[in-house]
């Protein structure tokens, strides 16, 4: 049996709250095969537990569980960012790669998605003839919001003009030019079954903590730690629930399921690819050349 996670709406405070018979124990059980992972939550009661099946898990037993339907999810997608540590004349997500804006690549493979209906582009009104000069080949609706001073801003701006019947809200940084169809799917699979997910890969280099002099305080284990990527991806109510608050405390959020964590809420990490990278340096932007050319 599934557990909704969704259906515990209570506390009018967060708006998200586990009835007092579930408690977690450990949130996140993983293995090194992304289908096998699952969150177990234990019952007090005859029922020794119920767990959430994510990914390839879910559905075993029944095709409609975690099934994302047609036409069912609003991307926002983030392109007003500067792009100053590029050192170009332009910001970042415009620049070209291969001789296509970089913007365009995620777009694209965002506008062929069957689960996709609309696509809310956040850019300086400058910029949406980029996307509005291939808007006609496309067949979902565009839309625009203008951007904010910083990323929530962003976010919360673009959150406000999808459509009122979408069940899930998928924000990507248009500077990710690589995401791959089936990360995005996996990760819309995740969120529909849990509430909240986000792509990440596991870190592979050293992580130390260090001080204000530079000295290191210690060694963090790379084994707990994830580095996040985009999409992430939030059911509308539970978004909702986390802007009121982080607007309500005047809270700073750094990426977009930050803003669920403030509710006390349950992230699922969904592990994606490494070659999702994120194109801030002209190092980055050859990366992304080679890994495009080797996968033609």
């Amino acid at each position: 049996m599934a557990l909704r996670l969704d259906v515990f709406l209570s506390s009018p405070k967060i708006g998200y709250k586990f009835p007092s018979r579930f408690e977690p124990v450990l949130p996140i059980r993983r293995s090194s095969i992304a289908s096998s992972r699952r969150v177990n939550y234990l019952r007090r009661g005859k029922i020794p537990f119920t767990k959430i099946e994510c990914s390839a898990e879910a559905g075993a037993g029944d095709e409609t569980l975690g099934t994302v339907q047609e036409k069912s999810v609003s991307v926002v997608l983030l392109a007003g960012g500067k792009g100053k540590r590029m050192g170009a004349n332009m910001p970042k997500q415009y620049l070209p790669l291969l001789g296509k804006p970089i913007a365009l690549y995620s777009f694209h493979t965002f506008s062929q998605m069957i689960e996709v209906k609309e696509i809310v582009v956040v850019c300086d009104p400058s910029y949406r003839d980029v996307f509005e000069d291939t808007s006609d080949e496309l067949p979902i609706a565009l839309k625009f919001a203008l951007p904010g001073k910083e990323r929530q801003d962003s976010v919360f701006s673009g959150f406000q003009v999808i459509d009122g019947e979408s069940e899930l809200v998928c924000i990507h940084d248009s500077a990710r030019p690589l995401v791959t169809s089936g990360d995005i799917k996996k990760v819309l699979k995740d969120a529909w079954l849990t509430g909240a997910a986000v792509l990440g890969v596991p870190v592979k280099a050293t992580i130390k903590e260090a001080n204000n002099e530079s000295y290191v305080v210690r060694t963090l284990d790379r084994k707990s730690l994830w580095e996040m990527q985009t999409p992430q991806v939030i059911k509308p109510d539970l978004l909702k629930n986390g802007f009121d608050l982080v607007h309500r405390e005047g809270l700073e959020v750094t990426d977009d399921v930050s803003i669920v964590e403030h509710l006390k809420y349950p992230v699922y990490i969904t592990e994606g690819s490494y070659t999702n990278i994120k194109v801030t340096t002209p190092d980055d932007l050859l990366l992304a050349e080679r890994i495009l050319k080797i996968g033609a």
